[in-house]
């Protein structure tokens, strides 16, 4: 069902964006600009109006990563649904009451607790009709299940944006969120991947042996690299399945720290924590190494938690062929939740958010299923 929206003449449209990443750690929510007469040029995006970052509650992320680790039954999941729902909208409403905004639509990715692409299968739980009701306009969602649906991986969908938001000239932009992703455009062609764990795993170190969600700028990664460690995990089977491909917390995740737990609890400390520094940084590079060579003056843009841990971008400096700058163009965080405010106005027009040859989808498609207030 499309949806009823009159394009309004006189101003660009004010669409929210809601993002909950693999890092699992809250929602980012933003206000955007978006002309929608801008996507046919392939610049869309008139500005960002503000970012307003929702923590989750401790409890709260303790049942997302308890359904991410298969440790929540279906009235878990039932209930979890709901609670996200009420948090997203809380920060939405926050945003738009800060902004006196009356927003046009809603883009809402939802919280990934489940991502199984080879069965076709993909879960993510917040509940819309909680976010239409609190803000009385129609909320896009369940924006990965068309792709799947269409042999797809439902994953990466940000390098269309990144597009509408780069333009035409060469680059890379590589997220570090709880799972690593890259997005290459050479001025001709989109590829984009999941490289492997990005913060997903350092988060889960934290926790167990830090007590606490994660190591601010990875001060306590200071110890020496196992290689025999790093070498044995680089053997892992999605480094070499061919594109297209995208992972999650199922595949790097509390059953993979688990099953580590016991060779890494016979380093010390420090040395464990920059052995999975380590590991992210090694694997965005043997990744990353399908694109070489890379053309001269091409701009490599990091974004995302990862990028203020400063072990993990040593170690990406040490091992990636090309030189990453800093992604200052969105508030840290904002990135993925405005490039979803766009594919929700993409997808109010009728235009495809998904690039069949980054996903593996059969053809570009619309996406996402529409409530209304």
């Amino acid at each position: 069902m499309q949806p009823r929206i009159l394009i309004p003449e006189d101003r660009p449209w004010r669409v929210l964006g809601l993002m909950s990443g693999t890092s699992a750690d809250g929602v980012d929510a933003v206000a955007i600009e978006v002309d929608p007469f801008g996507f046919e040029g392939g610049r869309p995006f008139r500005g960002l109006l503000q970012h307003h970052a929702e923590p989750y509650p401790g409890p709260l992320r303790d049942q997302v990563l308890a359904a991410a680790s298969n440790r929540l039954d279906p009235a878990g999941l039932c209930v979890l649904q709901r609670r996200l729902g009420d948090h997203h909208a809380r920060a939405a409403r926050h945003l738009c009451e800060t902004l006196h905004l009356a927003p046009d639509l809603a883009s809402l990715h939802g919280q990934t607790v489940q991502h199984h692409p080879a069965e076709g299968a993909s879960l993510q739980l917040a509940d819309p009709y909680v976010l239409a009701e609190t803000l009385d306009c129609p909320v896009v969602w369940d924006l990965r299940r068309r792709d799947l649906a269409l042999g797809g991986q439902g994953a990466p969908l940000v390098p269309l944006p990144e597009r509408w938001l780069h333009g035409a000239d060469p680059w890379m932009a590589l997220n570090l969120g709880g799972i690593a992703n890259l997005t290459w455009w050479d001025g001709q062609r989109t590829r984009a991947w999941d490289t492997g764990p990005g913060m997903s795993l350092l988060d889960l170190a934290a926790q167990r042996w830090l007590g606490r969600p994660f190591d601010p700028e990875g001060s306590a990664a200071s110890g020496q690299v196992a290689e025999p460690l790093l070498k044995a995990w680089l053997a892992h089977p999605y480094f070499q399945a061919s594109l297209p491909k995208s992972t999650g917390r199922e595949m790097f995740g509390e059953a993979w720290i688990n099953a580590e737990a016991p060779a890494l609890e016979a380093l010390p400390l420090a040395d464990r924590l920059a052995t999975l520094a380590a590991f992210t940084a090694a694997s965005v590079a043997l990744e990353a190494a399908r694109l070489a060579p890379w053309p001269p003056g091409t701009k490599a843009l990091v974004s995302g938690g990862g990028a203020r841990h400063r072990r993990l971008r040593a170690e990406l400096e040490a091992r990636l062929a090309l030189g990453l700058e800093d992604d200052a163009t969105f508030p840290s965080g904002a990135r993925e939740a405005v490039s979803w405010a766009l594919l929700g106005a993409a997808s109010a027009l009728g235009i495809p958010g998904n690039l069949p040859e980054v996903t593996g989808a059969s053809r570009a498609a619309v996406l996402g299923s529409w409530v209304w207030p």
